[in-house]
């Protein structure tokens, strides 16, 4: 009779290494540190050197794991190279690809280095991310996670098209991959979380008030209007999902998008 894993086998990480992009604040720290939690060794990568040493030191203060960080920009494809070249050997089983921006611009003033720099961060990063992974493990397979965005699905707020059109890449990206590498023994997933309360909303939201930008204020009361939960989610609640896809018991869980939402896709 095949043994039946327990609970505790299933969501354990342990013995596993983590690279986590966008590391250093909002959903990328909740996943570094509920990941630590469940016993996984990490790498992680922000471009925010302070709130990596920042999470460095609180995961090495509260968990028995091993932890690199990476100061890297990840919009520039030589920094990801120079980031796998520096983990030679020691590549990781589990890549989150987490690391994104945010900043609303009417369609209109868009240039082209604007548009170039959020495709960078916010696509291009995860495609040569994920090449990386792919060739390194080889047949080992491996997880990959993407974090992509509910306006990916159905955009809400004015003055986010070019963040939009790099999160419905990410989307396409996380299917494609998980078509044609599957058989490898990768497991290739994304979230797609909405309504997060992270320093960097926060930070949107207070600006907004503070220049009394009318159309953000406007979005953002229609956007907790049509909630269905009625309030905001809190990363961690992002970061337990993406734990969940990374763990065996995710374990025939393949190219799917699974919305963190608080189910405003479905009103």
């Amino acid at each position: 009779m095949v043994s039946r894993p327990s609970l505790s086998e299933l969501i354990s990480l342990k013995g596993k290494v983590s690279l986590i992009t966008g590391a250093a604040a909002g959903i990328g720290r909740a996943i570094a540190l509920r990941f630590a939690e469940a016993g996984s060794d990490l790498y992680i990568v922000d471009i925010n050197e302070e709130g990596l040493r920042s999470l460095e030191r609180e995961i090495k203060n509260v968990f028995n794991v091993e932890v690199l960080s990476f100061k890297k920009d990840l919009s520039k494809k030589d920094e990801i190279d120079s980031l796998w070249n520096e983990l030679e050997d020691k590549e990781p089983d589990i890549l989150i690809n987490n690391a994104g921006v945010y900043i609303f611009k009417d369609f209109r003033e868009v240039d082209e280095n604007f548009l170039d720099f959020i495709m960078k961060v916010n696509l291009y990063s995860a495609f040569w991310m994920s090449q990386h992974m792919i060739k390194r493990r080889g047949n080992k397979g491996g997880v990959i996670i993407n974090v992509g965005s509910i306006e990916a699905i159905m955009p809400f707020a004015k003055g986010l098209v070019h963040y939009d059109i790099s999160k419905a890449g990410i989307l396409a990206l996380t299917r494609a991959l998980a078509k044609e590498y599957g058989k490898l023994g990768f497991r290739v997933n994304a979230v797609v979380p909405g309504g997060i309360k992270t320093p960097g909303t926060e930070r949107l939201r207070k600006e907004a008030i503070i220049k009394l930008k009318i159309d953000i204020i406007k979005t953002g009361i229609n956007f907790m209007t049509r909630l269905p939960l009625g309030r905001m989610g809190d990363p961690d609640e992002v970061a337990r999902v993406v734990l969940f896809l990374a763990s065996d018991l995710a374990s025939y869980v393949h190219g799917a998008l699974i919305p963190v939402d608080g189910g405003f896709l479905s009103a």
